[in-house]
């Protein structure tokens, strides 16, 4: 089983938010959560594994996946062009952390947008680009929740576009299905999420995705945290011809999250894949069945 190293991991743990800010470990109110996980084949969407995956429960930044896929919809239709400008608003300006730092008035191009999105999870950013495609967040929003319903997203709802604490509602379940989406409906623009660093005004940051360049194939997708969801993470590796996408949501710290969707990975590209598709019946009930190892996590 390919493991990540303990070099790779302490890297990982000293990953630094944009702004300078990093939330080792989640308070108490979301560590009393269960953990959300979930492992899909990306040829039919068939899962793997699921652990809690329908738990509905706060999305934190992986909400920035439908608010990327609200914008690559709109560069499809013709209704916005990535050379076109994005003006950061006052509100937008006011965004907490994570965030680029633009004052109201200043403008960067859609493309650069999105990647600053998609990179560090900027959050200033995310909602000017809202109300580029949706005049106004809370438009923007409803739209994210239309677009939501239309995929067959029943248990996710938005009311902002950056995850930040909210109304913000989702499953982990909902979150593969929205990755997988992604990949369907958008396979050119979905290498952004692949971007292993974004450069602005003289500085450059590394994507929040640590498992870029560190686990063997993965190309993907978001990572997320706020205090009340946890430390969450969608990711999609590839191995030959055959794609998996892994969630994990509500995890305790990075370094938790990180190894979890890792280990998920690897036990499912150790597997056959199904043919047909399993009954559901079949599906792990347990991590422990699910990674077959009497019990316990494998160690480092």
């Amino acid at each position: 089983m390919t493991m990540l190293s303990r070099r790779a991991l302490h890297r990982w743990c000293g990953a630094m938010l944009l702004a300078g800010l990093a939330a080792p470990i989640a308070p108490a109110d979301a560590v009393t959560r269960p953990v959300s996980a979930i492992v899909m084949d990306a040829r039919d969407g068939s899962i793997l594994y699921a652990q809690n995956a329908g738990i509905v429960r706060r999305p934190a930044s992986l909400t920035k996946m439908m608010t990327l896929f609200l914008t690559f919809d709109a560069l499809d239709a013709g209704t916005l062009r990535l050379g076109d400008p994005v003006r950061i608003s006052r509100y937008a300006s006011n965004q907490p952390p994570s965030r680029i730092g633009l004052r109201p008035g200043a403008t960067m191009t859609v493309d650069q947008a999105i990647r600053a999105v998609a990179v560090v999870s900027a959050n200033d950013v995310a909602v000017a680009l809202a109300e580029t495609v949706g005049g106004t967040e809370d438009r923007f929003a409803r739209m994210m929740t239309a677009k939501a319903r239309a995929l067959g997203l029943e248990d996710t709802s938005f009311t902002n576009s950056t995850g930040l604490p909210g109304a913000n509602l989702t499953t982990a379940q909902d979150m593969a299905r929205l990755s997988l989406a992604l990949q369907r409906d958008h396979p050119r623009r979905y290498a952004v999420f692949a971007t292993r660093s974004f450069s602005w005004g003289g500085r450059t940051v590394q994507n929040h995705n640590h498992l870029l360049g560190a686990y063997p194939g993965a190309d993907g997708l978001k990572t997320g945290y706020t205090a009340e969801a946890g430390f969450a993470l969608a990711a999609s590796a590839k191995r030959g011809d055959r794609r998996l996408i892994a969630v994990v949501i509500g995890e305790r710290s990075v370094q938790l999250r990180d190894r979890l969707v890792a280990k998920l990975l690897t036990e499912g590209f150790g597997r056959a894949a199904p043919s047909p598709p399993p009954p559901a019946r079949s599906i792990p009930d347990t991590l422990e069945e699910w990674l077959g190892n009497g019990g316990a996590l494998p160690a480092d």
